[in-house]
């Protein structure tokens, strides 16, 4: 055993000896032929370059992604009220068909979710009002959401200051209000908002909480479903069905007010389209939002309220179900095979590239088998003459790929300014594209470096 220990670290030695001698004569070759070796690394430099910013795309999207979902919210699913479709044939003489009567989506199916569904951890309503903001003569539009206990959790809000709503204030539905961050920069720049008074349309609500500020980019939250809660008022669920509106209880004469066109606000203006369908609006929710217990059941819990909403609404479709978990992971998919058919285009340039040092490589060969004849005449062995050109193709290989590092940092900032879309360099990338370079010259490399090595040394000499 300590045998066969010695013979393994003397191998060790000659090994290391060997590439030290290589990599000293490769560096002197390569400064010899400096413009050279800086066409021939042109290709591994761009390949690298590409395959950094490729990933750095990729990883840039599936951060994106995941902070998507935690925006969503985990095991969530988002039921919201849909207008009825017609489908048929078109005749000439329609037959009256009896309308079938649903009441729409109301808070009493939110209970029903959370109370029917085993699986189903809580499900919370959110209903929509646009209305005003006045506090100390300031005023500007704004929207009222009316929420239950488990809102906030579900969809990830966080609170910055303050309390949540208490069962009795959500029960009772007093006059209270949760503001978004936004809203308390505007109406409450030097005072302390917990415990003051803020009209909101027509009613007075005290302030019991500030929400974290929450940026996200206005594309993502209108693909998304996702509000701005930086600029809502948040009350209770019950608040808002008894102090300001339920759509349960509209009368006729508010549908025909609605429909009605031109319809002016108290300030003289018209009415915008979204407050007109807010009021022609029949459903009592305007969304809602169930948390799944465990991942595996996100999907059945979805088909069983399908099921459930439909015979509570007597088989009428006015509802649209959707999982955004999954449809974030189908977008993660999509991007995932962008970024294949982005990395073999990149591992094209890799493999021109490394032709590129083949070819160079063979001629250097050709240009230099005298030299090789004279290394070998003063005591030069295969080995030595296999590391020298071995070492030279990795060199310039290497070489490349650290401009191409330093490239590709760069082209990943470019993208990021320029088209928008976020991208993270990371460690992993560039130890990626540093292992590529390497590997690179190692592969086309050796092929020159054994036809150099294996050259005839009295043959060599007589080369002309």
């Amino acid at each position: 055993m300590p045998t066969d220990r010695t013979e393994l670290a003397r191998h060790g030695r000659e090994l290391l000896a060997h590439g030290a001698f290589g990599l000293r004569t490769a560096l002197e070759a390569v400064r010899h032929n400096k413009l050279r070796a800086a066409l021939t690394s042109l290709g591994i430099l761009f390949g690298v370059a590409s395959v950094i910013a490729m990933l750095a795309v990729g990883k840039g999207a599936e951060q994106e992604i995941l902070e998507q979902m935690r925006l969503l919210g985990s095991n969530n699913v988002m039921i919201t009220p849909l207008v009825e479709q017609k489908e048929g044939k078109a005749d000439e003489e329609p037959t009256r068909e009896v309308k079938k009567y649903s009441p729409g989506l109301t808070y009493a199916d939110a209970q029903a979710l959370a109370r029917v569904i085993p699986a189903v951890e809580a499900a919370s309503a959110e209903i929509v009002l646009n209305t005003s903001i006045t506090r100390e003569g300031r005023r500007r539009s704004g929207k009222v959401l009316g929420v239950d206990s488990t809102y906030f959790r579900l969809t990830n809000l966080a609170l910055a200051q303050g309390r949540w709503f208490s069962p009795e204030q959500v029960a009772r539905g007093l006059p209270v209000a949760i503001i978004g961050q936004g809203l308390r920069t505007r109406f409450f720049t030097t005072d302390d908002p917990i415990g003051k008074p803020l009209k909101v349309g027509e009613i007075w609500l005290t302030v019991v909480g500030v929400l974290a500020d929450r940026r996200v980019a206005t594309e993502t939250a209108a693909r998304l479903g996702i509000r701005d809660a930086n600029m809502d008022v948040y009350v209770p669920v019950h608040t808002m069905l008894t102090r300001y509106r339920n759509r349960a209880l509209l009368t006729q004469q508010d549908i025909e007010q609605a429909a009605r066109a031109g319809t002016f606000t108290r300030a003289g203006e018209e009415e915008s389209e979204e407050v007109r369908a807010e009021r022609a609006n029949p459903h009592q929710l305007d969304r809602i939002i169930v948390r799944v217990a465990e991942t595996g059941q996100v999907v059945p819990v979805a088909e069983i309220a399908q099921r459930m909403l439909a015979r509570r609404h007597n088989t009428v479709v006015d509802f649209e179900i959707s999982v955004p978990e999954l449809l974030l992971k189908q977008e993660q998919r999509t991007k995932a095979i962008f970024n294949i058919v982005l990395g073999a285009i990149a591992s094209i340039s890799l493999v021109v590239g490394g032709i590129g040092i083949m070819n160079i490589m063979l001629a250097s060969v050709l240009e230099r088998i005298r030299e090789i004849g004279v290394r070998r005449a003063v005591g030069a062995t295969e080995k030595d003459i296999l590391f020298q050109f071995l070492m030279e193709a990795v060199l310039i290989s290497v070489t490349g790929g650290f401009a191409g590092i330093v490239l590709g940092v760069a082209l990943s900032l470019v993208i990021e300014r320029a088209a928008d879309v976020r991208t993270i360099v990371s460690t992993f990338s560039v130890l990626i594209a540093f292992g590529v370079s390497f590997a690179v010259g190692l592969a086309f490399g050796i092929v020159p470096a054994m036809r150099a090595a294996r050259q005839d040394p009295v043959t060599s000499l007589r080369y002309e």
